[in-house]
């Protein structure tokens, strides 16, 4: 059996470039061919063995004991292989025995026998050679090349893994580990030129995200179990004890009393409105407390390990103030030998450098833990996102979800770097009263009481804190909802001139956001101003109490400065407290999220089944499937049995439920009752295509093998033969987020490619023939979908419009309301004369005035675009792929011709360029930009407000509020006004990025850092001062040491701030991959490929760590030897104040040393602080490059149109040549032509001929290179934007809506009245819809209007258009993806209400423009032919022949 599918595979793996055999063959069949020919001929050998002869030595030659030795070697091998698989297979860590097949023990024992031969060859009497064995020999040496070509192939990769820049801390020893010298070499490298993220080292195993990942997953799934069954048995308690609760009244109340009947029913009604309550209550609570201990498991070791140095570091802060005293009470005796002095001043030095070298172990572990938390909520919530059901998925957008990868895992980063303060602040606090207490007496209590007293006011703040933190993440969520939804409408935005409607909703939005964050701020600052007070309080109420209490109690040098010494140990975690406090508060409102998030319903995975004893394909069994669990099925009892090989077509009217079959199917809805079987591996097209950001080729394989010739075989069958010629890479060209730089037709032969290269058994295709033209659709059928295409052997489910291709289908499925009515084979239905027959007839009869009859049809030229009207669309897939995704038709064609110069297609090929970054210093103009930004006056005032320490925090707050108002709308400002081209190359991830992560730094971080920075250097400055006044010698030492301090900040710093700005790059993909993810989301779970992508995820992730680890290190890096310079600071002082102590005043010792010991912390922290301030000002850097792109041309100039302009609706194009960018070939050449006033104008040509290149130029989203556009005698490229674009109107191909109330979708502005918008809905066959909606025209439009079918998508926009009344309309192919009813209604609304303008319609359906004026043919950017339709088609040329390819003739079009 093994042979067998060893050979059968074999196939797969020589038919490619690489060729090599499968592992299987070469430890099986490479394995028993000389073995089986030895064991063949082993009898006549052994024989000798069990003959008793006298064995010689003249045979034990060299040779024969080498060939021994070289057998004894093999069998070793193979015994040391042997205990490989035992091991494996029955080791202690085995989950389950018997893993490895039986080929691993029987080979090992086939060696045996070699030895036994080779014994008996040299027995047998008079033997000089065995053939036999030079055979064996021979095949051995001949099949064992396979086995060691793999094997040298294994060890090549190996040699090129070490070739990448391996991490040194692996190897490095014990002092270079605990000083982190190992690192010196990145710091170095960094200093000498800007790093790159090659420089960056491979991570270690354990700092992975896969194996991060692991862990948390383990402990994730038993704690939220347990979270699951406590949270079941709360809401049973809760029912339990309602229900008890109501029976007692109905008692009391009821029959106890003999209340009537009536009063008893009222009592139930309120009763049930009260459960209804109940139940909405219980439907937001969710599984929680689990997170937390989650965390815990799964990062306990590390935990524990940095709080063993915490506390090791804790216990050695308090030897610095007794040696303190020891060193005061020694000056303060001249007769005690200098020695003494001495030994203090070293004993001081190596107290705080063993201080220094644990602190910075703890900060490590901390550090790295941040790291690792963040990265497994990162991962789980991308995990989670994979499998989420749609009732967890309609309550996050993707704005919400990217927040809680972001800001949320980052709170929780932040949170665990100082987590340990909790139990040690106290602890510092406890030992240094204990401390005092020894020194001071009872006084102390004074000061405790201080600290008692100041208790109740945090805890007021902290809850006050967490109440304005909630608000601010809501806040902070509908931003990003909102700005995705402009990034992604951004295109509709420019056509409408819609940007100030929706920049003011931002705007509003982020003004209560900053009310919320003022607040915010005010109330950090009274807790900092009362916490900063709070040693000098308590050191006051102290001393005080000390000397009042007794006239005994004197204040020494000694006991004041040991006390001081014990009060700076105790600022730091009075300090400390209320900011974790505060922090803890925002995580706290974070863990809820993600415990909510993570916490929700996963999509069941039992819906489907896949039992092989079905003899179907496919098997729904009675079957009710609703999208969410309490609602309504949407499919009702549907039964259908569909063998392999058939091709079923699926057709229904409006809300039918076709699209809900497919993702019943994929077992995306939830059932109700009945079941699915599928027999095979599936394969999805969706009805709106989904393109990754990634080669044409890196699309169509989808992860699966390059094989050359299938390739190219699919590429012909779709189509994408002439497209490729067309791209300037051919199938290598990078494609733009959401298929930017493709059409609409090419996006969906694409996904068709995507499914027919997979090779899967069943093919789901949800309507893949509607957005490409009549011709490539009977070539797609003929090619790929028919009975003799590509997948002619496959089982084929096709959702279609095409009444055309219905006679070519096996069998036909007809859904009404959700109900499967009639199932059968064309003709049996025709025949049948049921509702299926009753539509065909119906409609044929409509449309034959348009086209041939169905009984004139003949096989080779089928009715490609006559669709039955009644079969309506309906976009149900809106659930299923939640992000409404703009479909921008910018054809990048940089060659229409092929290029014969190669540089020249490889200059067109990279669509996406990799993100800018600085390199080398930040520019002090971005430090003045900040501080411009906020104005000079508030500069100065903030400066002289530092210094008074007392209302240092009012200033700061004042310039928080001024500075990240002026960031973001600057930002959001130039964003809006960049041109088009800037969203074809940009991804949209990228951009979120800024104004998620960088103004979450902007808001947040640089305030925070800019205040603690000052007050570092206030300490610094203040500190160094004290010393040199009690020590003058001091000032020696000063400039050696600040030259070192310089140094080692200008190395670290040039390192640090390079690895922020790797560490911000390497984020953008992060999210850019996972909004890709989520609106791909169906067609992911319908191939499988959930873990390739979680992979693709863990791998984005690694690459952003290999950048955050080194930062993190270099951090440690520079503190362990800011510290030392600090220690020699405390030391120097001490040594002076020994040298110097007849001269010298004890308390000015004191002072000097107590001082002196503070700096230390200070000094790293200055430099912490000026490293953070940098690396945390790239993020305005990053925001500043955005707010200072190149804007498109302004939106209203000088020179404006007439008030009434355009009243005729002239248009002229003169000369117009237009290219995409700079460098790239033109894709319009020389356009000239005249259109006169209310003339109907049809444009088509095949894809890429630049139909909708001439619809942008006149919005001028791409502007002329050459020649110009005039309406009415005003030449376009004259006036504003919104000048042009608010008075030409476009119906685009797809429907885009944006989250909101109806009547923003259709008058952001406010400019109509009600009267106008209900007129308008009535034209456009929607006025009963929205009157029957309970909200009526404040009716909530979900996130890309979801909520919506894509036809009343489409006759929304139809709306905004007759709400606009321009003179000129352009339809880009607006009517290509909805049903013909719809189609009808749009066009009859137009001939009627647009009679008076001037319409051009880029058509799909060659039938929608049969009735224009002229039509305009382009091919390759250029007019080719311009004349009405029964002309051209007199001329036969390139119209004529798309006509043919519709089945439209000459005689048809006589009637129209």
């Amino acid at each position: 059996m093994c042979v067998f599918v060893c050979t059968s595979q074999n196939a797969s793996y020589l038919n490619r470039e690489d060729p090599d055999l499968p592992v299987c063959f070469e430890q099986t069949v490479l394995v028993w061919i000389p073995l089986g020919f030895l064991w063949f001929c082993a009898p006549r050998h052994l024989v000798s063995l069990c003959r008793r002869t006298q064995v010689g030595t003249k045979h034990l030659s060299w040779r024969y004991i080498f060939k021994q030795l070289v057998v004894c070697l093999l069998f070793l091998t193979a015994i040391a292989a042997l205990a490989v698989t035992l091991g494996e297979d029955y080791g202690p860590n085995t989950v389950s025995p018997g893993k490895n097949p039986g080929v691993f023990y029987a080979n090992p024992v086939l060696y045996i026998l070699l030895l036994l031969c080779q014994e008996g060859v040299r027995r047998r009497e008079g033997s000089v050679d065995s053939a036999t064995l030079f055979l064996f020999w021979f095949f051995l040496v001949l099949c064992d090349i396979f086995p060691f070509q793999t094997l040298l192939r294994e060890a090549l990769q190996l040699c090129i893994y070490c070739f990448y820049p391996q991490n040194p801390e692996v190897g490095a020893v014990f002092l270079s580990r605990i000083t982190f010298s190992w690192f010196s070499s990145m710091v170095v490298k960094g200093f000498k030129r800007p790093l790159v993220q090659g420089d960056m080292w491979e991570l270690n195993d354990t700092d992975g995200t896969a194996d991060i990942n692991q862990r948390f997953q383990y402990f994730m799934q038993s704690e939220l179990g347990a979270a699951r069954v406590r949270f079941q048995n709360k809401l049973k308690k809760k029912r339990d004890k309602s229900r008890d609760k109501a029976q007692e009244e109905a008692f009391q109340n009821g029959l106890g009393k003999g209340v009537s009947q009536d009063v008893l029913m009222m009592g139930k009604k309120g009763d049930e409105k009260k459960k209804k309550k109940d139940k909405k209550k219980e439907e937001k609570d969710h599984p929680n407390s689990w997170l937390i201990t989650t965390i815990y498991k799964a990062f306990k070791g590390i935990l524990f390990e940095s709080a063993f140095f915490k506390l090791l570091q804790d216990l050695l802060a308090f030897v610095s103030p007794q040696l303190l005293k020891l060193m005061v009470s020694f000056t303060q005796d001249p007769s005690r030998f200098a020695w003494e002095g001495y030994l203090y001043a070293v004993l001081l030095l190596l107290v705080a450098i063993l201080q220094s070298l644990v602190l910075q172990q703890y900060f490590q572990r901390c550090f790295v833990l941040g790291m690792k938390v963040r990265t497994a909520i990162t991962a789980a919530v991308y995990k989670k996102a994979l499998v989420v059901s749609n009732d967890t998925r309609k309550e996050s957008t993707v704005g919400e979800i990217v927040n809680l990868m972001s800001a949320d895992a980052q709170r929780f980063n932040d949170v665990t770097n100082f987590i340990h303060l909790l139990w040690s602040c106290p602890l510092q606090i406890g030992l240094s009263i204990v401390f005092l207490w020894f020194e001071l007496g009872p006084s102390v209590l004074a000061g405790l009481a201080v600290m008692v007293l100041l208790g109740p006011i945090n805890g007021l703040l902290a809850t006050k804190a967490r109440t304005i933190q909630v608000k601010n993440m809501k806040f902070k969520d509908k931003r990003l909802k909102i700005m995705n939804e402009i990034l992604n409408g951004i295109k509709i935005l420019k056509l409408y001139a819609w940007e100030p409607s929706f920049q003011a909703q931002v705007e509003g939005i982020r003004e209560d956001e900053l009310n919320v964050m003022r607040k915010f701020a005010y109330l950090t600052s009274v807790s900092t101003f009362i916490f900063s007070c709070a040693p000098a309080l308590v050191s006051l109420a102290t001393f005080a109490v000390f000397v009042g209490v007794s006239p005994n109690n004197l204040l020494t040098a000694e006991k004041a400065f040991t006390s001081i010494a014990l009060f700076n140990i105790l600022r730091f975690p009075l300090a400390m407290l209320p900011m974790l406090i505060a922090a803890i508060v925002q995580t706290t409102v974070s863990r809820k999220r993600l415990e909510k998030f993570l916490g929700g319903e996963d999509l069941e995975s039992d819906i489907v089944r896949h039992d092989p004893s079905f003899n179907s394909a496919i098997s729904i069994c009675d079957g009710s499937f609703a999208w969410e669990r309490e609602a309504k099925p949407l499919l009702k009892n549907v039964s259908l049995d569909i063998k392999p090989g058939r091709l079923v077509a699926v057709v229904g009217a409006v809300g039918s439920g076709k699209s809900s079959l497919m993702s019943a199917l994929l077992g995306e809805m939830y059932s109700t009752k009945g079941f699915i079987n599928i027999q095979g591996s599936l394969a999805f097209v969706p009805q709106q295509a989904w393109i990754q950001n990634a080669t044409l080729r890196d699309n169509i394989l989808f992860g699966s093998s390059h094989e050359e010739r299938r390739l190219q075989g699919v590429i012909q069958a779709c189509a994408l033969g002439p497209d490729l010629e067309l791209l300037p890479g051919s199938d290598l060209t990078e494609i733009g987020e959401k298929g930017i730089n493709l059409s609409g037709g090419q996006k969906q032969r694409v996904s068709l490619a995507r499914a027919a290269y997979s090779q899967a058994d069943i093919y789901l295709l949800d309507d893949p023939l509607s957005a490409v033209d009549s011709h490539v659709g009977k070539h797609l059928f003929d090619e790929v979908i028919g009975p003799n295409g590509l997948l002619k052997d496959k089982t084929r489910i096709l959702v279609t419009h095409g009444v055309s291709f219905l006679p070519y289908v096996d069998e036909i499925i007809v859904l009404v309301d959700g109900v499967v009515s009639e199932v059968g084979s064309y003709n049996s239905l025709r025949a049948s004369r049921g509702a299926f027959s009753e539509f065909l007839d119906t409609y044929a009869k409509e449309q034959s005035n348009q086209t041939h009859s169905e009984e004139d049809t003949l096989p080779d030229s089928p009715l490609e675009d006559t669709v039955s009207v009644t079969l309506k669309r309906e976009d149900s897939i809106r659930r299923s792929q939640r992000n409404g995704r703009l479909d921008v038709r910018l054809r990048k064609k940089s060659s229409l011709k092929k290029s014969d110069n190669v540089s020249d297609i490889k200059k067109g090929q990279r669509l996406i360029e990799n993100e800018t970054m600085e390199t080398g210093k930040v520019k002090f103009s971005v430090y003045l930009q900040y501080l411009r930004a906020m104005g000079w006056g508030y500069t100065v005032m903030v400066f002289l407000v530092y210094f008074t320490q007392n209302v240092a925090f009012i200033g700061q707050n004042l310039w928080l509020n001024i500075l990240i108002t002026v960031f973001l709308l600057l930002l959001l400002n130039n964003i809006l006004r960049v041109p088009m081209i800037f969203f074809d190359t940009t991804p949209i991830g990228r951009v979120v990025n800024r104004f998620a992560k960088d103004i979450f730094t902007v808001d947040e971080a640089i305030p925070q850092s800019f205040r603690s920075w000052l007050l570092c250097l206030l300490g610094v400055v203040g500190t160094l001062f004290v010393i040199c006044l009690a020590t003058p010698f001091f000032t020696i030492i000063i400039i050696p040491l600040a030259v070192v301090y310089y140094f080692v900040q200008r190395f670290y710093v040039a390192t640090s701030r390079q690895l922020r700005r790797l560490d911000s790059v390497s984020r953008s993909p992060i999210y850019s991959h996972f909004s890709e993810t989520v609106s791909g989301l169906s067609v992911i779970r319908a191939y499988g490929h959930q873990d390739r992508f979680l992979k693709h995820n863990e791998t984005t992730t690694d690459e952003n760590l290999k950048s955050l680890y080194p930062w993190i290190v270099s951090n440690r890096w520079l503190a362990i030897r800011l510290e030392f310079l600090g220690n020699l600071v405390v030391f120097f002082a001490a040594l002076f104040a020994v040298i110097s102590r007849k001269t010298l005043d004890s308390g000015l010792v004191g002072l000097s040393i107590s001082y002196a010991l503070n700096v230390t912390q200070t000094l790293n922290w200055l430099v912490r602080m000026t490293s953070e301030l940098e690396t945390n000002i790239v993020a305005v850097e990053r925001v500043s490059e955005y707010a200072e792109l190149e804007n498109e041309a302004k939106w209203v100039t000088d020179t404006r149109p007439p008030e009434k302009w355009p009243e005729k609706g002239r248009l002229q194009f003169d000369n117009y040549k237009v290219r995409y960018r700079p460098g790239l070939d033109l894709v319009l050449h020389g356009i000239t032509c005249d259109i006169d006033s209310t003339e109907k104008i049809g444009i088509v040509g095949r894809t890429g001929a630049g139909k909708s290149s001439l619809t942008n130029c006149l919005f001028r989203i791409i502007e002329a290179s050459e020649g110009r556009i005039l309406i009415d005698n005003v030449d376009i490229s004259t006036i504003g934007l919104h000048d042009l674009r608010s008075r030409l109107t476009i119906i685009p191909q797809d429907p885009v809506l944006f989250s909101g109330t109806l009547r923003m979708n259709l008058d952001p502005f406010d400019k109509f009245s009600d009267e106008d918008i209900w007129r308008v809905l009535e034209l456009s066959h929607l006025k009963d819809y929205v009157a029957g909606l309970q909200e009526g025209l404040q009716h909530e439009v979900a996130e890309g209007g979801e909520n919506l079918s894509v036809g009343q998508r489409q006759l929304l926009c139809l709306a905004r258009a007759l709400l606009r009344k321009s003179r000129i309309l352009i339809l880009d192919e607006a009517t290509a993806a909805v049903d013909l009813e719809t189609d009808d209604l749009i066009q009859n609304t137009i001939r009627e209400e647009f009679s008076h303008c001037t319409v051009l319609t880029i058509a799909h359906r060659l039938h929608s423009i049969m009735d224009s004026s002229r039509v305009m043919v382009l091919d390759a950017g250029k007019i080719v032919e311009f004349d009405s339709p029964s002309n051209l088609l007199q001329q036969q040329g390139h119209f004529y022949a798309m006509a043919t390819d519709a089945g439209i003739t000459r005689e048809e079009t006589t009637v129209l």
